[in-house]
């Protein structure tokens, strides 16, 4: 005689590893997949042209004697101080080079998971929001981070090592903080613009016109609204100039504009405010059952 047995559903009594660092592997593919991207390794090369022209004046700072004629008409661009530094990493180029590595590398992070409704299949693992929105931060801090605060750290090196002596490191010695905090707010600012650009639209290439759009439209901007109101607080409407602004502060310079640069903080942390506020309510996670 035949038994007939009911197929049930079979009860899983195992447990979930749980790893320390989940949002890792977010990371890693971001990073993979921005490699792969047709011109990026052509782009990311390109953004280091400012470091190598900075490496070549402080070798030539410490060369005057074999460089004559070219330190006659360059006097002031071989004074090596940390207004020599704040020139590079808070100029115009600096911010167009991260402007167009970002693009490659973060414009599709959330746009794509949007098109191709991929969050569920994130959180239908034992990951949090907080880990989804980490992994992709990390991404574009994993760029930033390679194209300011690491080779300008390395410049100071070769500073030292140029003039063989650690006199320029006695007489700034705050400077490696400058930079770090430099390298920090580009981080913060860029990671929360690229995520909450991502995410307002499952379409890569309108992203990217809007990473580019954005960006250079709020100078436009804030040029009419000052050629209108004539008062330097509209410079506030800019993002360039904000985080010239919030730069300068840092290395202890002269402020481009007649503006406190607490307001261009509060602006720049306004944007990151909108940017967790958008990400929260788009990434909505799915509860996972263990």
């Amino acid at each position: 005689m035949a038994v007939v047995r009911e197929k049930g559903y079979a009860h899983w009594d195992g447990s979930l590893a749980e790893r320390r660092f989940p949002w890792l592997s977010i990371t890693r593919t971001g990073i993979r997949l921005a490699f792969r991207k047709k011109g990026f390794k052509l782009a990311l090369a390109s953004a280091f042209l400012p470091a190598f022209v900075a490496l070549g004046g402080l070798y030539v700072s410490e060369r005057l004697e074999d460089f004559k004629g070219l330190v006659q008409s360059n006097r002031a661009l071989l004074k090596i101080d940390p207004a020599y530094f704040q020139l590079f990493l808070t100029g115009y180029f600096q911010y167009f080079i991260l402007i167009v590595v970002l693009s490659f590398a973060g414009a599709g992070l959330v746009a794509e998971d949007l098109k191709h409704n991929a969050l569920q299949l994130y959180f239908a693992r034992p990951l949090s929001k907080g880990d989804y929105v980490l992994g992709k931060v990390s991404v574009v801090a994993f760029f930033v981070i390679l194209l300011t605060g690491l080779p300008w750290i390395l410049l100071i090196a070769f500073k030292l090592i140029f003039a063989g002596n650690l006199a320029f490191l006695a007489a700034y010695p705050w400077l490696p903080l400058s930079i770090l905090g430099q390298t920090a707010l580009l981080t913060l600012f860029f990671g929360s613009y690229v995520l909450l650009l991502s995410a307002s639209s499952r379409n890569t290439r309108y992203v990217i016109v809007l990473i580019f759009g954005v960006f250079y439209f709020s100078s436009v901007l804030s040029a009419i609204l000052r050629g209108i109101f004539r008062s330097p607080l509209m410079i506030l409407f800019s993002l360039p100039e904000n985080l010239r602004q919030a730069g300068a502060a840092l290395f202890g310079g002269k402020l481009p504009h007649a503006v406190p640069a607490f307001w261009s903080f509060l602006v720049l942390a306004g944007i990151c405010g909108l940017a967790a506020a958008v990400l929260a309510r788009k990434v909505r996670s799915v509860e996972v059952i263990k």
